[in-house]
């Protein structure tokens, strides 16, 4: 009941979440429906043809290779049974002109003219092949591009979807925009889904105190998602401590405070200026003594090239041995975003990330790229400025809004 009202409340001020993506996604869907329509024509044209004598003769005006690939087709058809039978009674004879063999066994076109005049006469159905796709996957990549999705990210994606599609069989008169949205929703699930992580799974069964690091650049709404993070587990009915390992920025211990006693939850800390690891060190220490579950410790931004800071980065993982590391950038950052995380993994590594300002998002490129960029999963989503508007990562959740199948 608590997921759920937590969920409802992410709906207010979104309605903007992702459009630009969903206005992408139209061209796509406008040219696979131009190419379908096409085959459908075709169907039209050879319509009054009734069986494989006057299909067969629809071949006479095609290339040698394919008249001989039809024919071939319409006799294995007339003698499968027959034909069966002899190969598996008698084994196969060295042909006695090799090289006639040889062009015998070259892989004819993968779809014959006959196998398809059939299946759009007798089973009113369209073969969708490689060359039919070329304009809608030139139209998906531009989409996928403009959407900020990394390159790799929408190569991957459009693979996915060549799979779904070619060679399959469509029913003429379907709903081609629905044939196109769901091969999408296909592939971007089977991407989103590769590297997912269930954090509450996770927080239930990992051995108390669970000590949790943020991590990230400036600005990027670090310590705001800490405070959302507490109050998502303590509506699980975890017990949470701050840390505020933030010794760096001027006022960034007193802004982890001001959440701190907004939520009711102990802060650890220490004076400006001192040694984060060892802030952190006695927040888990306090921790364990006071029987606590989870500890969330804020840490200064840094970028992956501050030399200094990530030095202090890895002392504080060294000390403090974190169960996760968790990312935090802005979703409207886009690829900047992505490219920050997986510099950051590099650097040190992390486990997972946070995207924030994601109701701000038009494109949704960052959300789709980041968890496939650097191999770890995303966990939540930021949705609104309130500690409600917290969304746990799920694949499904996401392409709902991405393709505008749900509220955003």
């Amino acid at each position: 009941m608590k997921r759920a009202l937590i969920r409802i409340s992410t709906a207010r001020g979104a309605k903007g979440l992702f459009s630009r993506f969903k206005e992408k996604l139209s061209g796509f869907k406008e040219a696979l429906s131009s190419k379908i329509a096409e085959k459908v024509s075709l169907a039209e044209k050879i319509a009054g043809k009734k069986d494989d004598k006057e299909i067969s003769s629809l071949t006479e005006a095609l290339p040698a290779a394919d008249k001989n690939a039809a024919l071939e087709k319409s006799s294995a058809t007339n003698t499968n049974l027959s034909s069966k039978t002899l190969s598996s009674a008698s084994p196969a004879k060295p042909s006695l002109f090799p090289e006639k063999a040889a062009t015998d066994n070259k892989p004819r076109n993968r779809f014959s003219f006959l196998e398809k005049a059939k299946s759009l006469i007798f089973e009113q159905e369209i073969i969708l092949e490689e060359k039919d796709l070329e304009e809608p996957m030139w139209a998906l990549e531009m989409a996928l591009m403009e959407s900020d999705v990394a390159l790799p990210v929408a190569e991957e994606i459009i693979r996915e979807v060549k799979n779904d599609l070619v060679g399959k069989k469509r029913k003429i008169g379907a709903d081609t925009g629905a044939i196109a949205e769901q091969s999408l929703r296909n592939a971007l699930l089977t991407i989103l889904s590769r590297n997912y992580l269930d954090f509450d799974e996770y927080i239930r069964s990992k051995e108390k105190p669970i000590k949790i690091l943020f991590v990230g650049v400036n600005g990027t709404g670090k310590t705001t998602s800490i405070a959302k993070v507490a109050r998502y587990l303590m509506n699980q009915s975890y017990s949470v401590v701050l840390a505020a390992g933030d010794t760096f920025r001027a006022g960034a211990i007193e802004q982890l405070e001001v959440h701190g006693n907004s939520l009711g939850l102990k802060v650890v800390k220490h004076k400006t200026g001192g040694d984060p690891a060892a802030v952190i060190f006695d927040a888990i220490e306090y921790a364990k003594a006071h029987n606590k579950d989870v500890v969330l410790a804020d840490t200064a931004g840094r970028l992956h090239t501050n030399i200094n800071l990530m030095d202090q980065m890895r002392k504080i993982v060294r000390v403090t041995k974190p169960d996760l590391l968790i990312f935090v950038d802005e979703a409207i950052a886009g690829n900047d975003a992505v490219e920050r995380a997986r510099l950051f993994n590099e650097s040190v590594p992390i486990d997972g990330s946070i995207l924030t300002k994601t109701d701000a998002d038009a494109k949704g490129g960052s959300a789709i790229s980041i968890a496939y960029i650097t191999g770890k999963p995303v966990l939540f989503l930021g949705v609104g400025q309130t500690y409600p508007d917290l969304v746990k990562f799920e694949p499904e959740w996401l392409v709902d809004r991405l393709m505008g199948e749900a509220e955003a």
